[in-house]
């Protein structure tokens, strides 16, 4: 809080003095939320990097960074489908969630975040806010170190706990423990000028949030109304018809991009000139 308010002085000096040395009018600037007045100087650019293991991520069915994967077509189909969807809405921010747990969700959200970020008109950033049972940086094999817990306890800046996996126009914000009382966490003030700093520094980023499972808890539905629009993840054969309504009911139907049917058995036919 020190830190905060210090920094909080320093702008009112330096604006002062601009107004003091100068009858031009002030450039309009884009308003920094306040949990956040230290970071008003982020350069994304010189983010931490941390290379991946392919064999890592075939393991994990991380597929997204392969052009060459059998899926990889699918992964980018669901992407034009979504962005074009986003774009239509001016959207910039993503859920991805599902009924129940081990439906793939955090996969399909990885997956997608790559393939946004191979689109060299949209850069794209992951936020693991599944905050009981975070999964990002294990699926990635991400190394231990500063991430969203640090944050959150206020012992690390944002962009300390920023990785880039080696692919270009791609940041991860990971979880790597589980966090106390998460659906406190999630509906505070902190989140909320959290989710508006990722959103409004670059108009040409696209924020996925890997939310928990929507009927186990509460935690999904306290940010949900954060965060511009969601994805629903189903695995084959792992919900009811009710579970799926249920989600329906607590997911206004604007805001709701479509269902992805994961794990599904399908025969894949190539398709070639």
């Amino acid at each position: 809080m020190e830190r905060i308010k210090q920094a909080v002085e320093k702008a009112r000096r330096l604006q002062q003095g601009a107004n003091a040395s100068s009858t031009a009018p002030a450039a309009r600037t884009r308003p920094v939320p306040a949990q956040f007045t230290d970071i008003e100087s982020v350069d994304y650019r010189h983010t931490r990097v941390a290379p991946l293991d392919a064999a890592h991520l075939e393991q994990q069915r991380i597929v997204g960074h392969d052009k060459a994967h059998p899926a990889s077509p699918a992964i980018d189909l669901l992407r034009t489908q979504v962005l074009q969807k986003m774009e239509e809405n001016g959207w910039r921010t993503l859920a991805i969630t599902s009924p129940t747990p081990d439906a793939g969700k955090t996969t399909v959200a990885i997956n997608l975040a790559m393939s946004i970020a191979h689109q060299t008109q949209k850069t794209a950033m992951l936020v693991d806010f599944d905050l009981r049972k975070p999964h990002v940086g294990k699926y990635l094999g991400l190394p231990e170190h500063l991430s969203l817990n640090e944050v959150l306890d206020g012992a690390a800046s944002l962009p300390e706990a920023l990785v880039n996996p080696d692919i270009p126009r791609l940041v991860i914000l990971p979880t790597l423990r589980p966090v106390a009382r998460p659906a406190e966490i999630l509906s505070s003030a902190k989140i909320s000028n959290l989710i508006a700093e990722l959103r409004e520094r670059y108009d040409s980023r696209i924020v996925i949030f890997d939310l928990p499972p929507l009927l186990n808890t509460d935690d999904a539905i306290s940010v949900l109304p954060q965060i511009d629009c969601v994805l629903l993840v189903v695995g084959e054969g792992m919900s009811t018809k009710a579970e799926i309504e249920e989600c329906k009911r607590h997911l206004p139907s604007k805001n709701l991009l479509g269902v992805v049917l994961n794990k599904a058995e399908s025969i894949t036919k190539p398709y070639a000139y």
